[in-house]
């Protein structure tokens, strides 16, 4: 079965404008929303499509999948750093309402050209293999988020970006279950390197000490418990890592020269 997953760029023809929370997605399942969820599907389909479509016209892409047959079973999005600033951005988180994710209309937004861009640097946003909330997920450590990577590193050289940047944090199996983020190791054998680190803001908001331990967050309990099985400080696994790798030197072509 992992033999047969294809890793390509995201096209035009098929705009995957959600994630892979409930599952893999496919052309004939893609609009079929899910059951029972609270969140604004209708809202963020009609934000998303719009939004991903334009950052497909502009920069040729702004996601990295994996194919098996017809199902998306594993995406890599990204995005310009130059439009990542951009008033009304957030996080561009697709599943969020802003400031985690866009603006409804952020896509009005005259996204520059990268033959006019000062900062060249494409920003991973998530990186996701299966389902993290299914309970089988066989597409989770078996090489495919490395081929993601890789494919994106391909692809941003060859199309004139200059550096990749994607937030990291300790190697833990919870972060790789739960987050969209990756180890920074992961990071590290695909060549990039510790450019920062600092506390991340919203995991710094526990005071454990002072808090019902039925009420903690389950998540941060839960990489305190592994930082501190895998000996490391659970302070230290609460900081972002911001892993870059620079592509100067490798582009092949710098779209509209």
């Amino acid at each position: 079965m992992i033999e047969n997953v294809i890793v390509e760029p995201m096209t035009a023809g098929f705009i995957v404008w959600r994630c892979l929370h409930h599952g893999p997605v496919s052309p004939s399942t893609l609009d079929r929303l899910p059951s029972g969820s609270p969140l604004p599907w209708g809202l963020y389909q009609k934000r998303n499509v719009p939004l991903l479509a334009k950052l497909t016209r502009t920069y040729g892409s702004c996601a990295i999948l994996a194919r098996e047959g017809d199902r998306i079973v594993g995406q890599l999005r990204f995005y310009p750093r130059a439009v990542w600033n951009l008033e009304g951005a957030g996080g561009l988180c697709l599943q969020q309402d802003y400031p985690s994710g866009p603006i409804e209309d952020f896509a009005d937004n005259d996204f520059p050209p990268l033959s006019r861009m000062e900062d060249r640097t494409l920003a991973v946003h998530c990186l996701m293999t299966g389902s993290p909330q299914q309970r089988e997920n066989p597409f989770q450590r078996r090489g495919i988020g490395s081929r993601m990577a890789g494919c994106l590193i391909e692809w941003a050289a060859a199309n004139g970006w200059e550096r990749i940047e994607a937030d990291a944090f300790e190697e833990l199996p919870v972060i790789y279950k739960i987050t969209g983020s990756a180890g920074y190791r992961f990071w590290e054998k695909l060549g990039f390197t510790v450019a920062d680190r600092y506390p991340h803001q919203d995991l710094q908001a526990e005071d454990p000490s002072a808090i019902d331990p039925q009420a903690r967050d389950p998540f941060i309990a839960e990489l305190e418990a592994q930082a501190k099985s895998a000996g490391i400080s659970p302070a230290r696994a609460k900081d972002k890592i911001v892993m870059r790798l620079d592509l100067r030197g490798k582009q092949k072509k710098l779209p509209g020269k």
